[in-house]
């Protein structure tokens, strides 16, 4: 794009000024016949920049056939070609008007069109498959075909829907999603009143393991550990820097929504998704996500429009309200069967911490998230007040109750992807999700999503349904009081826009996207942070740092078998766990264990499952099997009878999901065995594990079998060679507890973090929260004293038959158990006084403060 700036050359006819060389014409000026501001020639494309002074620089299409207004000599874009400056195409006013004059201006379809949430968008779009499938004139993308034009299927949704919100997925390079964007913007810039398209992102910044990090070089993207692994930094600063970085990445990709964070309490250690969270500590997360969003949304110096927004801002959609963490059996409700989250511990006030102590307190002048989006779990007897069952989209308790009443919320509330669609045949299929509203039509199901309180339909290309939902509206309320209810959320919607820029200019320089998207100081950063996130668990002997000139074994890493969302499974395979050429600029290495001074072993958490199987059903079972934290063979003797919540229509007659005492062994059992197999071929000679771990793992099966023990959270495999070779010392805090046995994970509560018993190795370090090591040692700094043991755990003291239970942390309540069960934050479980207990009986105990943070569970041993 060029940005040289010259002086108009204005030739004014009657009230008209024309501009010699541009190809619109302007209205009349205003107040004032001094043109102040200048103009550049339209670059290629076809996009002209218009620089006042002391004012945004604008940006507008040719072919948009948008003009420029001249108002006391400054410039204006006339968006809806009235010929007239409207408050919401004048910068000068608050963002609040604007967006309020624009939504009492808008039609009914066009405020559903703003409701709507695209789909999937692969850039170019993919010929075939459920996630960004399109075509060009009718035909698939194929090469030779430009990869940034828009697809006929978003050429729809965006002219004929009127949607201006679009979920960007893969791209093919940040110069293609530059002009792609710049095309989305010309075509919707000319369209009704000039609504500028709201591109968004899922998280994008994560490693490839097999890319090397070369300092002064830049990258595709910068790269990041996994949310994570940004959380073992356990430095709210890391994360900070992060999210500007990462924000000013995504404006230059034209991407101004961030699917993200993802600040769900990761209190269930079988979730799959608790690697997207920050972990299981409530204050953790609450500052890790307050650092997040502020990172993203906070614009700096010349980038800052007004009150911390700007153009290197990005809305961020903290997620997912009001916690997905507690899915029942670890089981996730991105399908039928994992539809509950559960709260058998009485926790819900610690779920709620990251969000309204974090994610809405900001440091920063934007003050709070953008945008919030509900999981799809139901959070099962949550609804106090209706009672009501349904998924957290449609829970007018949750949304409009708590999140806005009670929290003082007024952003944008927008729905998970595909709530509103019809759920599969069975519950394994992966598609609508629309729990507790399953038997209701698309259409009453966007009615009630918006009479609890939502603005947004994630993964709804098709306005029909909203348009529907608001004549239900009309029908039950009258057409006024469901105008004012589209108009409200009209105006949070725009808002976002508005205060992005987006409306000024909504177009990206490509060159500079070039420039922007990975540059050097950006990858190191991110190099830096993944060093950050690496824990180092055991190192007996002092088996690391490892001399360079050694000789080292690295046995082939084994990748399971996977089934992904569509089609059939993936096959299993074995790689170079890292390649020979990085490998080489460390240490030497050989194929023989018999020649090598030591062997590095790569393997992943277990692959445990997600907790159904049709295999089961086809043999007369439930369906429903364990989800397991380790390598072998597991049976669930320690499982609920019963569960907590069960039903679904597809699977009519099944009232327990409980998997009790069914039996499962991870799919990368053979992770085990590479190891056990590599400690015998190196008869005595150090062994070094490094895992990734994407949830928590029971070491008891592999601790002893090695001598030192790397963790890590999505990073590339050079950051794990520079800690390996002591070019860096390890510094990373687990932001969970590692489980002692299977036992312990199915006797916690999937609501109450820090509530399991913690694995203890040979050395006497327990894995709990927190724990991580260095060279020296054990660490303790000012990160663990921060955040490690905020609530302290209770002391136990037992003499004779008579039980004592105290707690150093003042205003922290005691509760405790002598069953073997887990305590509950429940009246039934609270310790008030000394008791008595039989001999033979065992106490466990955990201490809490209301909305703040638990303790760790201690247990006194029967005897």
């Amino acid at each position: 794009m060029k940005t040289n700036l010259t002086r108009p050359a204005v030739y004014f006819i009657g009230s008209l000024s024309l501009l010699a060389f541009a190809v619109t014409v302007s209205s009349s000026t205003i107040n004032h016949n001094v043109v102040k501001w200048t103009a550049s020639n339209a670059d290629t494309s076809g996009i002209v920049l218009v620089k006042n002074p002391n004012g945004p620089t604008l940006g507008y299409s040719t072919k948009s056939g948008v003009k420029i207004l001249t108002v006391d000599g400054l410039a204006f874009k006339d968006l809806n070609k009235n010929g007239k400056l409207d408050k919401y195409e004048d910068w000068r006013l608050p963002v609040a008007e604007r967006a309020k004059d624009l939504a009492s201006q808008l039609s009914i379809d066009q405020i559903a069109g703003l409701m709507l949430y695209s789909a999937h968008q692969a850039i170019p779009a993919m010929s075939r498959g459920a996630f960004g499938a399109g075509t060009y004139g009718g035909k698939p993308y194929a090469d030779g075909m430009d990869a940034a034009l828009v697809s006929d299927q978003q050429k729809d949704f965006l002219l004929k829907d009127n949607l201006r919100h679009v979920l960007v997925t893969s791209v093919q390079t940040p110069e293609v999603a530059a002009r792609w964007n710049n095309n989305v913007q010309a075509l919707v810039e000319g369209a009704g009143f000039g609504i500028p398209a709201n591109n968004s992102s899922d998280p994008r910044h994560g490693t490839n393991s097999g890319v090397e990090y070369t300092a002064g070089a830049g990258g595709r993207i910068s790269q990041w550990p996994d949310q994570l692994g940004l959380a073992a930094t356990f430095d709210p600063n890391v994360i900070k820097e992060f999210g500007h970085i990462a924000a000013q990445e995504y404006r230059a990709l034209g991407i101004s929504t961030a699917l993200s964070p993802q600040i769900d309490l990761g209190s269930e250690p079988r979730w799959a998704r608790i690697n997207g969270t920050f972990g299981e500590d409530p204050q953790l997360d609450a500052d890790m996500a307050r650092a997040y969003v502020d990172g993203f949304q906070t614009s700096y110096g010349t980038a800052e429009i007004k009150d911390g927004w700007g153009y290197h801002s990005v809305n961020a959609m903290m997620k997912h309200w009001p916690s997905g963490g507690p899915e029942e059996g670890g089981r996730d409700a991105h399908f039928a069967y994992g539809k509950f989250a559960v709260y058998p511990g009485n926790n819900f006030d610690e779920h709620l911490v990251s969000f309204v102590d974090g994610a809405l307190k900001l440091h920063g002048k934007t003050k709070m998230s953008a945008a919030v989006m509900p999981y799809y779990t139901i959070s099962y007897g949550r609804d106090v007040k209706n009672k009501e069952n349904d998924g957290n989209s449609y829970s007018k308790y949750l949304i409009t109750d708590l999140l806005r009443t009670k929290y003082h919320y007024d952003g944008v509330v927008c729905t998970d992807w595909g709530v509103t669609a019809d759920e599969g045949k069975t519950p394994d299929i992966f598609a609508g999700k629309s729990w507790g509203m399953e038997n209701k039509t698309v259409a009453e199901r966007h009615y009630k999503i918006l009479m609890a309180g939502v603005d947004q339909f994630g993964g709804n290309n098709d306005s029909k349904p909203v348009i529907e939902a608001y004549n239900m509206g009309v029908k039950e309320h009258g057409e006024a009081f469901m105008r004012a209810r589209f108009e409200k959320s009209a105006v949070r919607l725009l808002t976002n826009i508005f205060r992005t820029g987006l409306f000024e200019n909504p177009y990206l320089d490509v060159a500079q996207t070039k420039v922007t998207v990975g540059k050097p100081e950006f990858m190191t950063a991110g190099y830096n942070a993944q060093l950050k996130s690496i824990v180092l668990l055991k190192n007996s002997g002092n088996a690391l740092p490892l001399k360079k000139e050694i000789t080292v074994y690295l046995p082939k890493k084994y990748t399971p078998s996977v089934q992904g969302f569509f089609g059939p499974p993936s096959k299993e395979h074995w790689d170079e766990a890292v390649k020979a050429e990085l490998l080489s600029k460390y240490f030497k290495s050989t194929d023989d264990p018999s020649k090598a001074d030591c062997a590095i072993v790569f393997v992943s958490s277990p692959s445990g499952g997600a907790g159904y199987d049709k295999e089961d059903v086809a043999k007369g079972g439930s369906g429903y099997v364990p989800i397991t934290l380790q390598y072998g063979e597991y049976k669930a003797s320690y499982g609920r009878a019963h569960s907590i919540a069960a039903g679904d229509p597809v699977e009519p007659g099944v009232d327990n999901r409980s998997y009790k005492d069914k039996t499962i062994t991870s799919a990368n059992y053979n992770d085990l065995k590479t190891i056990r197999e590599t400690k015998a071929a190196m008869k005595g000679k150090p062994v070094i594990v490094v895992i990734t771990l994407s949830k928590p793992t029971i070491p008891a099966e592999f601790e002893k079998d090695a001598n030192a023990i790397v963790a890590n959270f999505g990073v590339q495999n050079q950051a794990i060679l520079d800690i390996l070779s002591g070019a860096v010392q390890p510094s990373g805090l687990l932001p969970f507890q590692m489980p002692a046995n299977m036992k312990t994970v199915e006797l916690q509560d999937e609501d109450i973090p820090h509530d399991m018993i913690c694995y203890k190795d040979s050395a006497g370090h327990v894995y709990d929260f927190g724990f991580g090591m260095n060279w020296k040692g054990v660490i303790h700094d000012a990160r663990t004293a921060k955040y490690v043991a905020i609530v302290k755990k209770p002391v136990i003291s037992v003499s004779g038959t008579s039980v004592t239970i105290t707690c150093a942390t003042p205003g922290a309540k005691i509760y405790y158990t002598v069953d073997g069960s887990t305590p509950s934050f429940t009246e039934a479980h609270a310790y008030t006084k000394p008791f008595t207990f039989k001999k033979g009986t065992g106490v466990k105990a955990i201490a809490k403060i209301y909305g703040k943070d638990n303790s760790s569970l201690v247990e006194y041993a029967a005897k």
